[in-house]
């Protein structure tokens, strides 16, 4: 008797084993203030090569017609992480010492994917949120430092695990900084800080572009952002040749660049054509060319399901690198980071997934991050559980060429602003779409008129750039779009 319960056992793993094996690895690079126009493939005036990016476009299909929830880097990876509309909830980033804005019980994508026997892993950035309470101690009164308020170092019981994390929210594993520019500025692993911080960040040494950005708050000792996406990526490595090839892996790989502080390590200064900036994102190219290296070595590439993109559009410092260096990391869209115009979440996003995806395909079709949730879930062959991404429309047949969008129309917000795209027209519900402001000579040169309607009104298939409102003359379209956008919204 014994040993036929030992046969079923082997069965029962036997079976679970192949079936693990049909499903595939998941890998997201996910790039940070990563514009448009800085993907070379995309840009053909790039000043930027990105010779590994481009290479996984020609392995899958890139989207041109892809988004981002947001123009802002929070609200962002909430949608990607759980399908849903950040503006349901929250529209701010989480800022120094911010809580969670994942709720215990929302579904993550990361929780689907263990539910279905994934391993998963979470490498860079996080910036969602952790309950920092759990580890501040009761004494502890805030400072002000550079006219800010932050804590000090000894304001934390470091040793102690920090609650309401990646790991709280589907990931087995994670490794990283948290935020490249918050504090505290040292090593995550899973609820643990590696080197606890002892001293206040301080920094003496010019920015090599732009500035820092960073906030002040705690440090470990001699802490280097130079080091940091060097470090992540070859975390992101090392964990790649640990999986196993009888249960399927996730790896979220969050860059915490090409964000400012921008800091290309030594062998990276002066490669590009467009300053620090542009040696970032030859140094990220680099990352996500490591990443794709491990898969094929370890014999995953062939089932592997690979997404490249972006959170949002380039910081303001775009603007100079326009006039410095002839490089236009917004492309030929307008607006950035922050912005509803489309430069500020219409951005890079690439799918490679060997034997599903067509090569060298490029697809105007339009496609939403909220949308991987229940894309991915549709690829591994379950369903999101009730309640679940429910502003995520299952894209698989988008993904293999079959059809078109799943997705009839896409909400844009950023802050108080908010914009609906539908067919080839965005409504922008505000006299216009800008909250990084404009230079006058780059206003100029681009010929951009200042708009005096209540709100505006595009048709992207001719004039992608924005230039021309139409308000004006298409009244009842506007009407329809602010329809629609009052209906999502539930208003």
């Amino acid at each position: 008797m014994n040993n036929i319960k030992i046969g079923l056992v082997g069965i029962t793993s036997l079976f679970v084993t192949n079936s693990f094996a049909q499903k595939p690895n998941i890998v997201i690079l996910y790039a940070d203030d990563m514009g448009y126009g800085d993907l070379a493939v995309q840009n053909p005036e790039s000043k930027i090569p990105t010779p590994n990016l481009d290479r996984l476009a020609q392995e899958g299909v890139r989207f041109t017609n892809a988004h981002s929830s947001s123009g802002i880097c929070t609200p962002s990876r909430y949608a990607l992480l759980t399908g849903k509309y950040h503006w349901r909830k929250f529209h701010d980033i989480v800022n120094s010492w911010g809580a969670s804005v994942i709720s215990k019980d929302e579904t993550t994508m990361p929780e689907m994917l263990k539910q279905n026997g994934y391993k998963t892993a979470c490498i860079g950035k996080w910036h969602l949120g952790w309950d920092w309470q759990s580890i501040r101690k009761a004494d502890a009164k805030p400072i002000m430092v550079d006219n800010k308020q932050t804590y000090g170092p000894e304001a934390y019981d470091w040793g102690k695990p920090i609650a309401d994390g990646p790991t709280a929210h589907g990931f087995d594993y994670y490794f990283g900084d948290d935020v490249p520019n918050f504090p505290p500025y040292c090593w995550f692993e899973n609820d643990r800080v590696l080197d606890a911080p002892t001293e206040l960040l301080n920094i003496t040494e010019k920015a090599p572009e732009g500035n820092w950005e960073a906030r002040p708050g705690p440090s470990c000792k001699n802490w280097d952002f130079y080091a940091v996406m060097p470090t992540i990526t070859s975390k992101a490595v090392s964990w790649i040749k640990q999986q196993k090839k009888d249960q399927p892996f996730f790896l979220y790989f969050a860059w915490t660049s090409p964000h400012a502080p921008m800091v290309p390590s030594k062998e990276w200064k002066g490669k590009s054509g467009a300053g620090a900036y542009g040696d970032y994102m030859m140094q990220s190219d680099w990352s996500a060319g490591e990443v794709l290296k491990a898969l094929k070595e370890g014999g995953f590439d062939k089932n592997t399901l690979v997404i490249f993109s972006a959170d949002n559009g380039p910081e303001h410092y775009a603007f100079d690198r326009v006039r410095n260096f002839n490089h236009r990391s917004m492309g030929n869209l307008r607006g950035l980071k922050r912005d509803v115009w489309e430069g500020g979440h219409r951005i890079p996003f690439v799918v490679k997934w060997p034997g599903k995806v067509k090569p060298a395909t490029v697809s105007a079709e339009l496609i939403s991050q909220t949308d991987l949730m229940a894309t991915l879930a549709s690829a591994i062959g379950t369903k999101l559980p009730e309640g679940a991404g429910e502003d995520s429309f299952n894209q698989i047949k988008l993904l293999k060429g079959e059809s078109g969008s799943a997705r009839p129309s896409m909400v844009h917000n950023t802050y108080e602003k908010y914009a609906l795209q539908k067919g080839n027209w965005v409504f922008v519900d505000a006299s216009n779409g800008e909250h990084s402001k404009m230079p006058d000579w780059f206003l100029k040169s681009n010929q951009y008129a200042k708009d005096t309607t209540s709100a505006v009104l595009y048709d992207l298939s001719k004039d992608i750039s924005q230039h021309n409102n139409l308000i004006a003359e298409y009244p009842e379209k506007a009407d329809e779009l602010r329809q629609e956008l009052k209906r999502i919204k539930g208003q």
